[in-house]
């Protein structure tokens, strides 16, 4: 019997020490893969050092559940061209497919040919191989990832493991590259406006103008008052509150999108995901879409909490139509009733619902309608007061 217990015990041990065994250091990664990188570099002018630190971050330093079972190590999505293997992943919407590939070298090698034969990153090869700083910025600001602390993470890894040194160690063996034989990844890229640079009154630094749902906006910086973004836009600062659903001027407490132009009624996709901690207004500003529509279309109210992982529509559905329709129905219908209260059911909406909101009792609702069953048709029409 004791045997028997310490055998149960040996292989329970033996599990988790296998489990944490497992488990890849940042350092490991990188000895992992480095030959990797290096000979993609030669191959193709991706510096060693960026893809390294671009694969600590996507793959949690090899550790992701998406490395896991795709070997993709870049997050790259599957897009309208990919006719190889995907996987679905939970990122910026639920089970986007992501691409997969048979072993690290199919990854880093699509990683490679994915830099290179996109439009939207040629501007990253006029730049030196060894300036990692220089990529770094540059791949956020192509659009690579939309964490504003991206290049800070990337410069972060690449200093704080020594990457630089793999970058170095390839920088002689690059060759010449023909840029029109990689080709096969040309997916539709969003085209931004025109890039507007200013000068800074508040900090010196220079504002670039980005487009969301084919508007301007810019990144407010912590601790810049509205007021100012204002004035260095040349825009009245009423219309500038209007435009960004604020109420009043203000010390900007975080980085922020600020909008330079009216946001639209519609978001350039069907819906979005909600993220951690975001709040409604968030989601307004991350889709360029004013937010009084956002909630028309979801059928909440601006002091709504959304929780993560909810799917909120960026544009109306059939359901939002149909409520809207029943809405201005009931007003036309209302004037008839001069003493009594009448309510327009609404989608999902039930008896017990709709008494508290009036604060009757469902009794008192059958009584008034002449109601035998609880069941009620959108847009039937209750009496809700005596």
């Amino acid at each position: 019997m004791i045997k028997k217990i310490l055998s149960i015990l040996f292989i329970t041990l033996s599990f988790f020490i296998n489990a944490y065994a497992q488990k890849l250091t940042p350092e490991q990664y990188v000895e992992k893969y480095k030959d990797i990188a290096i000979r993609e570099m030669k191959r193709m002018g991706v510096p060693a050092a960026v893809t390294l630190a671009q694969g600590l971050l996507e793959t949690e330093n090899g550790n992701s559940d998406l490395v896991k079972k795709s070997n993709n190590h870049f997050g790259i999505k599957c897009k309208s061209s990919w006719t190889a293997g995907g996987v679905t992943h939970d990122d910026d919407a639920i089970g986007e497919c992501f691409r997969s590939y048979k072993d690290a070298n199919e990854s880093y090698r699509d990683h490679s040919n994915y830099l290179r034969g996109s439009d939207r990153y040629a501007s990253l090869f006029t730049l030196q191989p060894t300036d990692y700083k220089a990529w770094a910025k540059g791949l956020r600001k192509a659009g690579y990832a939309t964490n504003p602390r991206y290049p800070e993470i990337l410069i972060r890894n690449i200093e704080q493991y020594n990457l630089q040194q793999y970058s170095l160690a390839a920088v002689g063996d690059m060759p010449v590259i023909e840029t029109s034989k990689y080709e096969d990844d040309k997916e539709p890229v969003v085209k931004k406006t025109d890039k507007i640079e200013q000068q800074s009154a508040s900090n010196g630094e220079v504002a670039e103008t980005q487009a969301i749902n084919k508007l301007q906006y810019i990144i407010g910086k912590k601790g810049v008052s509205l007021l100012a973004i204002a004035t260095e836009n040349d825009i009245n600062l009423n219309k500038l509150l209007s435009y960004n659903d604020l109420s009043e001027d203000g010390i900007l407490k975080n980085d922020q999108i600020i909008f330079l132009q009216k946001k639209a009624k519609k978001g350039d996709k069907d819906f979005y995901i909600v993220q951690q901690n975001e709040t409604l207004h968030d989601v307004a500003q991350r889709n360029g879409i004013q937010l009084k529509y956002l909630l028309e279309y979801n059928q909440l109210t601006e002091k709504a909490i959304p929780a993560q992982g909810l799917k909120l529509y960026l544009s109306p559905t059939a359901e939002t139509q149909l409520v809207k329709a029943i809405q201005n129905n009931a007003k036309e219908v209302l004037p008839v009733f001069s003493k009594t209260k009448t309510h327009a059911v609404l989608p999902k909406e039930g008896l017990y619902f709709i008494a508290r909101k009036y604060q009757v009792s469902v009794k008192q609702l059958r009584e008034w309608n002449n109601l035998n069953t609880d069941e009620l048709k959108i847009g039937q029409q209750l009496i809700v007061s005596n």
